[in-house]
């Protein structure tokens, strides 16, 4: 593995490793603002234990880390279904988290207390870290429902004003979905797109982008330039989305009777970023960077070639050393003046070496 990319990797550990450090912290502050409300006496780090031994494992679940199949299986229910099983299932997770930590500190000499006060969790114990809980949860369904930038940008205010901003574009477009809708019917063509997309979510989200917006069968994803650019990013984004459904071919053809074909574009340049909206909230772009994207997909059916890359992005990254860029000309496109060249982006077959494949000029 290249020095940069070990580096790309360290830094996305340590990204995750502070999040979480930062999540414990804050816990173990309410934990000891428990001790301050509702115990008289007590050490303060008592509550912290005990707050964290009730809050992980509910993090733990929802983040899918813990039962994901049970999490799954309780999300397909009906909603009020879904909110008294997930009580019933917090209550049982949190207090076997505060029984686990009572019995370890009144071993450890810690407490003083009888064995039924340090393993059953009181009622205001439970209500507490519950309300604590659905707090946190609201804040994240709230950030995944906007968006990280949406998110950031109502706290921050970044984006209430437009600015002029430099950023790649990845333009996604599932290949075949109309004649599947009209094969299995459009509840089915959908439940497959939605497969689809949460299979590439993680991938973005890995290679520190952000989906912008779905239109139909397509998703956009976007990068801040640097982001994007650097290690090619946006180029191992999309090979490693391609990678996974082609490690899953035979779940595909099982569950959906289809392995999903991917066409993509990337390209990049300078946009007028804003946040429009009154009642609903959106980051949108203002120039002609995101239309060119698009239309350069479109090229994708004309030139027979799945991956297209502008030639004006490809100077400004380079590309991982599996994977080739051939030529394609120059093509007007429409709302640009000028011609826009193009390449193909395609992976070097086993066996091969960068000798054998032709280059982009």
């Amino acid at each position: 593995m290249r020095e940069p990319v070990k580096k790309s990797l360290r830094d996305s550990r340590l990204f995750l490793v502070a999040r979480w450090m930062l999540l414990i912290a804050i816990i173990a502050i309410t934990g000891v603002l428990y001790m301050r409300l509702f115990e008289a006496r007590g050490a303060l780090y008592i509550g912290s234990l005990y707050a964290l031994a009730c809050s992980l494992p509910l993090i733990a679940f929802e983040s899918g880390l813990l039962m994901p199949r049970l999490l799954e299986r309780l999300r397909r229910l009906a909603t009020p279904a879904y909110l008294l099983s997930s009580l019933v299932l917090y209550l049982l997770l949190s207090g076997s988290g505060f029984a686990l930590a009572g019995t370890l500190m009144k071993t450890a000499g810690l407490v003083d207390a009888s064995w039924q006060d340090v393993l059953v969790i009181r009622l205001n114990a439970f209500l507490y870290t519950l309300v604590l809980f659905f707090f946190g949860i609201t804040i994240l369904r709230v950030r995944q429902l906007l968006g990280r930038r949406v998110f950031r940008s109502l706290l921050t205010g970044r984006y209430r004003h437009p600015i002029k901003e430099e950023r790649v574009f990845l333009f996604l477009d599932v290949v075949g979905s109309s004649a599947y809708a009209r094969q299995f019917g459009d509840l089915k063509a959908q439940a497959f797109l939605g497969a689809v997309f949460a299979a590439l979510a993680q991938h973005v989200r890995r290679h520190h982008g952000e989906i912008d917006d779905y239109v139909g069968d397509c998703a956009i994803v976007t990068w801040e330039m640097k982001e994007g650019v650097e290690e090619a990013r946006c180029v191992r984004c999309l090979y490693d989305m391609l990678d996974e459904i082609d490690r899953d071919r035979d779940w595909w053809l099982e569950k959906y009777g289809l392995v999903p074909q991917l066409s993509a574009a990337l390209h990049g340049g300078s946009v007028v970023t804003a946040e429009i909206g009154v009642f609903h909230h959106k980051i949108t772009y203002f120039g002609d960077v995101v239309n060119t994207t698009s239309r350069i997909e479109s090229l994708c059916k004309t030139l027979k070639q799945p991956h297209l890359v502008s030639s004006d992005l490809l100077q400004r990254l380079a590309l991982p050393p599996d994977v080739m860029a051939d030529p394609q000309g120059e093509h007007m496109v429409k709302g640009r003046d000028e011609p826009v060249g193009v390449l193909a982006l395609r992976r070097m077959t086993a066996g091969a070496t960068g000798a054998d494949l032709p280059r982009a000029s």
